[in-house]
């Protein structure tokens, strides 16, 4: 099958009609087989999916967007970039849903740094496709979610927010600031904070696993 992103699929230990589906999105540099070496412990009803994401910095490595710097240093993202790869992103899983018995109601994305920013842009712009979001290390960046995303329906969306305390890559500030806009638009949240750096530490992987299978 030829579908819009390269990916690897464990597929469910218990078969069902139709499986949940946990969509893997990687961070910034890596490829799909980073977040896959989760695979075998996420819950084994679930069809665990990792996307590759579409930009090829070459050697194994890939972005959903470029980061780019100019002469002071600043760092800036391409949102044009991020916009496609979020629209990618929502195909993607309407794709994997018409090639696998995926249940279309039980969808959840986890993302890590890049791949979680992408993933609270996809949720929040199409609501309708994604029921779950696990980000790590990730912020939410409005300026790259779809025009009137505040008139979506998002009754069935809940998202749970990470970050380590000494995160040297994405500052922590800018994802204290995403729980209070998530909540303001009525999206159950759970927020954590965890004493590591850029990274997934055993407790933060023990608690959005069991936040899953609530």
């Amino acid at each position: 099958m030829n579908l819009s992103l390269q990916h690897l699929v464990r597929e469910p230990k218990i078969k069902l009609d139709k499986n949940p589906l946990l969509l893997l999105l990687h961070g910034y540099g890596s490829n799909e087989a980073d977040l896959f070496s989760f695979a075998e412990e996420l819950p084994e009803d679930c069809y665990v999916i990792s996307a590759r994401a579409p930009y090829d910095m070459q050697y194994g490595s890939y972005a959903w967007y470029a980061i780019n710097f100019d002469a002071d240093e600043n760092k800036f993202s391409d949102h044009d970039q991020a916009r496609t790869s979020r629209d990618i992103i929502a195909t993607f899983v309407d794709e994997l849903i018409a090639n696998y018995p995926i249940d279309a109601n039980n969808v959840s994305l986890i993302g890590f740094s890049q791949g979680a920013i992408l993933s609270y842009a996809v949720a929040l712009s199409y609501p309708e496709k994604i029921q779950k979001v696990v980000g790590m290390s990730g912020y939410l960046n409005l300026d790259i979610v779809t025009d009137n995303y505040q008139n979506n329906d998002f009754s069935n969306l809940k998202i749970f927010v990470s970050h380590g305390t000494a995160d040297q890559v994405i500052p922590i500030d800018w994802d204290r600031k995403t729980p209070a806009i998530l909540e303001n638009l009525g999206i159950k949240t759970t927020y954590k904070e965890y004493p590591i750096g850029h990274g997934v530490s055993p407790q933060n992987f023990y608690d959005f696993k069991n936040w899953l299978s609530e």
